[in-house]
């Protein structure tokens, strides 16, 4: 149905020729694109602030992703102003306005609407050098794979509105979440990677598919090497799974194989839609150790799960 709408074909929007772009980017001339990107949700934590805090942080990590600058970003608002009040849509604008200054960005005003359940998020604008950013396009066979930040936070949020888990249960997912993906975005330039995307709704398997799809290649990553949040595979294994990964394991998983070497626990983790997610980089086998040690020197976390393979083009083999 969506085949139907006009295809744009202005050579100058140079996303629409990156499969799977994490982002619209439009060239202004041979040194300067712009980048833009939108997203917004429901709470996944009850705290405004933090909430504020965490949904910027995920509409900002589109620009990480491709090696963009932030520089301005406009509030979405949807909220039910006599229900909750004015305080409370307050901290929520206060916590994203956080998450940009920290960014180096700036909130020049946004939008709201009435609504009876809360949403909010950014439209956020930035900079890139066509000839520096990376695209989910330009990874290559023999590119090991690195993921900036554990999985699980929509195993753990579904606990955490379910009432099985605490705040303080998932203190450390609240933290990933609300931290900027901007560190790993500058080490990975300043190393060479070759390929990046973020780790967002479509989990890991489906976010690593579309790079795999986008650059002709496979993937292969290590079930033991998958990285969760405390408490994740605990929620996993009860099954407090959120329905975003049935959806992404029916349409994603008919192209992974090895899935038998991963338990049920393992495959909710690579199934489950992230919020905030991490960065998966791809790198020269030659660069891996030094965008390794890079990354955890800027206070990144930095999980080895795989590497590309030659073929066959769009798929994942689980080792």
């Amino acid at each position: 149905m969506l085949g139907q709408l006009p295809i744009v074909d202005d050579p100058a929007l140079l996303s629409r020729e990156i499969p799977f772009a994490d982002a619209a980017i439009y060239r202004l001339n041979d040194s300067q694109a712009l980048v833009q990107s939108v997203d917004f949700f429901t709470p996944v934590v009850d705290d405004p602030y933090t909430y504020g805090q965490i949904a910027a942080a995920n509409a900002l990590s589109d620009l990480y992703a491709v090696g963009a600058t932030p520089l301005l970003a406009l509030n979405l608002v949807a909220y039910p102003l006599r229900q909750l009040g004015v305080e409370v849509l307050q901290q929520i604008l206060a916590g994203g306005a956080e998450r940009v200054e920290a960014a180096g960005a700036v909130i020049g005003g946004g939008h709201s609407i009435e609504d009876d359940e809360p949403k909010y998020g950014l439209c956020v604008t930035g900079m890139v050098n066509p000839e520096q950013m990376l695209t989910t396009s330009g990874c290559r066979p023999g590119d090991q794979l690195i993921l900036t930040k554990p999985l699980g936070t929509g195993l753990l949020t579904t606990a955490l509105k379910g009432e099985v888990l605490s705040v303080e249960d998932i203190e450390v997912a609240i933290k990933g979440m609300v931290r900027l993906n901007r560190a790993a975005a500058e080490v990975m330039l300043a190393v060479g990677a070759t390929a990046c995307t973020d780790v967002t709704g479509f989990g890991l398997v489906g976010h690593a598919l579309e790079l795999a799809e986008a650059s002709g290649l496979s993937l292969r990553l290590s079930v033991a090497r998958l990285p969760a949040y405390p408490h994740a595979l605990e929620m996993a294994g009860i099954g407090l799974v959120p329905a975003g990964s049935h959806r992404n394991r029916d349409y994603y998983f008919p192209r992974v194989s090895g899935l038998k070497r991963a338990g049920q626990a393992q495959r909710d983790l690579l199934s489950d839609p992230q919020t905030s997610g991490g960065l998966l980089i791809a790198v020269p086998s030659e660069r891996r150790e030094q965008l390794q040690r890079e990354l955890s020197a800027a206070g990144v976390a930095a999980f080895h799960l795989g590497e590309a393979l030659a073929g066959p083009t769009g798929r994942l083999e689980l080792s």
